[in-house]
């Protein structure tokens, strides 16, 4: 028998969760279209996984490395495909063209590098408007533009599509943080009178659900697909997203012990009562944080209840003294349906973007 832990993808989730991002964005302004965002192996959920699961609905694909991006070309993709990083080497420009991807231009002398190749590609134009990470700067407009001109006079310039990313849309003020950049947005192109027949794509997942009037014309879902919310105050069941993964696991072993007694290592865990603990096939190693502390959220036989003392690498334990009906053997959800993703993330101070991406390679995974 194999060892008792599964990760289980349920992929009408994943759909109903891009349904969700497209309802919003059609909410805004207009009927804007979804990249589903597929980066890190699909969050840790699979690459081809996810887009065999969205290929008939999302309207393009957007992820980071040219190698994933033609593995979704070569399983039957033909909707379009978004490198978010643009590409790292001049050769690669030869594969995009090949393989009809679209490119994000972070940097002058990317464009400079596409003018030269002569390759009409698809690309966004990635403008900093505040996030201070990639992007083009106010001051090298001038310098883009006179690119795009040479180009367009070459036959060589693709669609355009203006983009920005938003850096606080997910925190309590994001509001005011979104107008900010928004506005410096506007004032980097108003004076661009090409820009005006350009796309633009700023909306993340937050902004999708909070703010839907960033929509425009494509919006990009991220965690939102996966079924985490990307707000600290609001949890995902809110906004009607559904978890994807659900980390699944057994129990191995119960030990019964008294007042005083400690668990795991370090005993950072003291009983203050007799208490029956079980121990849990799941540990760091699987991709469980072993920062998460005592008293992280666990299900065990669909209850409710806590872990105990610290993370091991190959188990953990939990609280079973107030479900006598549980032992060895009793299923347990670390985290996804019945334990949000969010609630053990916080607990762990962490995201559910780590989490899911933590996902250990050891981990059998299947498909529901």
């Amino acid at each position: 028998m194999p060892r008792p832990i599964e990760a289980c993808i349920d992929l009408a989730a994943l759909r109903h969760n891009y349904l969700v991002a497209r309802k919003h964005a059609h909410s805004g302004a207009g009927a804007a279209k979804a990249w589903a965002v597929v980066k890190a192996n699909a969050y840790g959920h699979g690459l081809l996984r996810a887009a065999a699961a969205l290929g008939d609905l999302a309207d393009g694909f957007a992820l980071l490395d040219l190698d994933e991006a033609v593995t979704l070309r070569e399983a039957g993709i033909r909707q379009p495909i978004l490198l978010l990083e643009g590409f790292f080497e001049n050769a690669d420009l030869a594969v995009c063209a090949r393989h009809g991807l679209s490119v994000v231009i972070h940097r002058l002398e990317q464009l400079q590098s596409l003018r030269r190749a002569g390759l009409r590609l698809p690309i966004y134009l990635k403008l900093n408007s505040g996030m201070n990470r990639l992007g083009l700067g106010e001051a090298q407009l001038p310098a883009v533009r006179c690119e795009l001109a040479a180009m367009a006079a070459a036959s060589a310039l693709g669609p355009v599509t203006l983009m920005t990313h938003f850096a606080e849309a997910d925190a309590a003020g994001g509001k005011a943080c979104i107008a900010w950049q928004l506005e410096r947005f506007a004032r980097m192109t108003t004076a661009w009178p090409e820009a005006a027949g350009f796309a633009v794509s700023v909306a993340n997942s937050a902004a999708i659900l909070r703010y839907p009037q960033t929509a425009h014309d494509w919006v990009r879902p991220g965690i939102m697909l996966y079924g985490g919310s990307p707000f600290a105050d609001q949890d995902a069941a809110s906004l009607e997203l559904k978890p994807v993964m659900t980390l699944r696991s057994r129990i191995l072993a119960v030990q019964e012990i008294g007042i005083g007694e400690r668990v795991g290592y370090g005993g950072t865990f003291i009983a203050h009562r007799p208490t029956r603990v079980g121990v849990v096939a799941c540990g760091y190693a699987d991709g469980y944080p072993r920062h998460a502390p005592g008293g992280t959220p666990i299900a065990v036989a669909g209850q409710q209840t806590r872990t105990l003392g610290r993370v091991s690498m190959d188990m953990l334990a939990c609280d079973l003294t107030d479900l006598p009906e549980t032992g060895v053997d009793s299923p347990v959800v670390l985290w996804g349906d019945g334990v949000p993703a969010d609630a053990v993330a916080t607990s762990a101070g962490t995201i559910s973007y780590e989490l899911f991406c933590a996902l250990a390679r050891r981990v059998p995974v299947r498909t529901v």
